[in-house]
């Protein structure tokens, strides 16, 4: 008999797993779980999660509890064998915890123990990781602390951002669940402790995480431009007060910019701005004027005047 499966994820980075594990014979997917729909865009249509598009075109059962502390009883009264979890949203309670003989397991997007919490794709490139990957571990009481069965890697391309490793990253979920999959079914798996004293945590972003200092060195602002792109986005201040988004690609020099202030623009195209940072050259080459499209520098300094020495951002 094939376990009876329940699938708990929201975010569209789960919809690959999703779509695997309703293709592998060996198990039974009885439904899912995921957010409610919520208003989306300007005029905050009403939108429901691209897992859930998915699991109603395949003709699976949707879930959505407000709180799933309040849905032990929906959950147990569907009957589950066995748990999948990845990007739900959710912290899944002891009491749901408890209820598949074969285990709740979830697929972190990132090689835990580093790189615990809500934002582990734009961690690995805020940190400047070599590699990233899936990993496929048994979801206990603690936040992504549970011990380990398997981990599927990749390595991190040098213009990677928070998009592209995303995008890479969901398609690798499925691998490593494909390879995990016996070992759970088998209900003997041999799993691995994490050692609390490697791990990383990382929050939820918001907007504020992408605002620039500027005294920060190129290295890292480079890299906090590609981790955060799109989302949540980076920004700066012009010299007027205007807040400029930032994004990739961008170029760092580890020469010294001289004795310019962070944030001083020390040359204007032609197809980048170079910045003084608190260590090394920023070259930044697409920014996006409010009420204005994301342009190339190049289109950019066709219709505005950007002079050298004009300083962004409160930095320094």
């Amino acid at each position: 008999m094939r376990p009876r499966t329940l699938f708990f994820g929201t975010g569209d980075i789960a919809v690959p797993s999703l779509a695997g594990l309703l293709e592998n014979p060996a198990v039974e997917v009885i439904g899912l779980l995921c957010q409610p729909d919520k208003p989306v865009g300007r005029k905050q249509i009403l939108t429901p999660p691209p897992t859930k598009v998915l699991a109603l075109e395949r003709g699976i059962p949707v879930y959505q509890p407000e709180r799933l502390r309040g849905a032990v009883d929906l959950v147990a009264g569907l009957g589950a064998e066995l748990i999948v979890v990845m990007a739900y949203g959710q912290i899944i309670p002891q009491s749901v915890l408890d209820l598949p003989r074969l285990g709740c397991w979830n697929l972190h997007a990132s090689l835990l123990p580093r790189h615990r919490g809500a934002a582990p794709v734009q961690a690995a490139i805020l940190e400047g990781d070599a590699e990233s990957g899936i990993t496929v571990m048994a979801v206990e009481a603690g936040l992504d602390s549970g011990p380990m069965l398997h981990h599927e890697k990749i390595t991190l391309a040098a213009d990677e951002t928070g998009e592209t490793l995303h995008d890479r990253l969901a398609l690798l979920a499925p691998v490593a669940l494909a390879a995990a999959l016996p070992a759970i079914l088998s209900g003997r798996p041999e799993v691995s402790p994490q050692n609390p004293a490697e791990a990383t945590h990382i929050g939820k972003l918001d907007r504020s995480h992408g605002v620039f200092d500027w005294t920060r060195s190129a290295q890292e602002l480079g890299r906090r431009i590609r981790a955060f792109h799109p989302w949540p986005g980076t920004s700066s201040v012009l010299p007027d007060g205007t807040v400029v988004k930032i994004f990739p690609p961008v170029s760092v020099r580890e020469e010294s910019s001289g004795c310019p202030l962070p944030g001083t623009l020390i040359q204007a195209g032609p197809d980048e701005l170079l910045f003084a940072t608190g260590d090394g050259i920023l070259g930044i080459s697409e920014i996006q004027l409010p009420g204005a499209r994301r342009m190339k520098i190049r289109d950019h300094l066709a219709g505005h005047v950007r002079q050298t020495g004009e300083r962004w951002g409160a930095g320094g």
